[in-house]
């Protein structure tokens, strides 16, 4: 943790967070203790296990937002880490809007059911699930409120991908096989967009995109000038000439690619309208992304280029817990205020908690020219 300007400080994500720091709920066992595939001493949940036992095909089905469906994919994960130590073959496929991008993950290794062998489990959101007729003979809801923020070994576990992960193995009584960081990751594959902003001299020595789509924008959009005011302090300290990708929701408005120069050392390019399976492919050509905590910063942290690697990823928290709505992911750092790490510390929510005081933060107290400082050390490697 390290203070940017009074009351703002950045926080790495490789940063491991103690269990004495935070208020966490303990997991009831040392994970460092138990084998990976060992019964826990918790009790599992005897009716949950059975009903999986059963299962012949599995049903990924999220309907909602696109940050609570990719912070949630550790659920998924959790349940099919458990299939496969009890030899429990299933077949496995995603549906609904976000189907391309859970394919990504590498989650869903086995071919489309033809149709199942036997009783079906239904994860998701609860509108996911609900699209599923709830006939199923499992509907698991992953619900971004539900998981606690757990603690073992004297770690906190505050991410929600840890949290989703870590509250499955708890009800299904087996230590699981994986590790923090619990998020999976999206590989990505050659993509016509990248290739066609190459060609077009719009990928350069610095390549930074900007995340603006946000569903709070009164309070969440960092603004299009703060961002072009940022990098034009990363491109004077870098002596280069840097290229903005502003990234806009605005799905109905189609693709918009349009070019200016509003400084002497950043070109800005627009970009409205791209689906975020083919952001997933344009991120790891970035240098660096900064957004706010929002679904498209969450995929930026997510994707993998060719060679595993992804860009730093810096997200902006003004008012909800930059450690719950992180990845957890190493390249998926935070600024965050004050509220922010008061929101951390005590596993706590504005909207949740119904916490009024201070929270007139919004997105206007990050200065560009100190975050700018903060992401030119990341840049150096200093940081991660």
């Amino acid at each position: 943790m390290t203070t940017v300007t009074p009351g703002i400080r950045f926080h790495s994500g490789s940063l491991r967070v103690s269990a004495e720091d935070v208020h966490t709920t303990p997991l009831g066992y040392d994970r460092e203790s138990v084998p990976a595939g060992a019964p826990l001493r918790l009790a599992p949940s005897a009716e949950l296990v059975h009903r999986l036992s059963g299962c012949g095909e599995v049903v990924v089905d999220f309907e909602g937002k696109l940050g609570d469906t990719l912070l949630a994919l550790s659920g998924v994960r959790a349940v099919l880490d458990w299939l496969r130590l009890r030899s429990v073959h299933v077949a496995v496929r995603a549906v609904g809007p976000y189907a391309r991008l859970v394919a990504r993950t590498g989650l869903i290794t086995q071919p489309q059911s033809t149709g199942p062998t036997g009783e079906q489990l239904v994860i998701g959101d609860r509108a996911g699930v609900e699209a599923q007729g709830l006939t199923a003979a499992v509907n698991l809801v992953l619900d971004p409120a539900a998981p606690p923020c757990w603690s073992t070994d004297g770690r906190a576990h505050p991410d929600l991908p840890a949290r989703h992960y870590l509250a499955l193995e708890r009800r299904l009584g087996t230590h699981l096989p994986a590790t923090a960081p619990f998020a999976p990751t999206l590989a990505t594959r050659p993509a016509t967009l990248p290739e066609e902003l190459r060609a077009a001299g719009w990928l350069g020595d610095l390549n930074v995109a900007a995340i603006t789509a946000t569903s709070w924008p009164e309070r969440k959009d960092y603004t299009a000038q703060r961002f072009i005011t940022l990098t034009e302090h990363l491109a004077e300290a870098r002596r280069t000439q840097a290229r903005l990708l502003l990234i806009g929701g605005n799905p109905g408005g189609g693709v918009r690619i349009a070019a200016e120069a509003p400084g002497r050392h950043v070109r800005v390019l627009h970009l409205d309208g791209v689906s975020a399976d083919h952001l997933a492919d344009l991120f790891p050509h970035c240098h660096l992304v900064v957004g706010n905590d929002t679904g498209l910063t969450h995929l930026a942290a997510m994707a993998r280029g060719g060679e595993g690697n992804g860009p730093p990823v810096v997200g902006l928290y003004a008012r909800h817990s930059h450690s719950k709505w992180r990845t957890g992911l190493p390249n998926h750092h935070a600024v965050a205020t004050n509220l922010s790490d008061r929101m951390h510390q005590g596993d706590l929510c504005p909207v949740r908690d119904a916490i009024t005081q201070d929270t007139g933060v919004h997105m206007e107290v990050f200065p560009p020219a100190a975050l700018a400082q903060v992401v030119l050390d990341l840049l150096a490697g200093e940081r991660l």
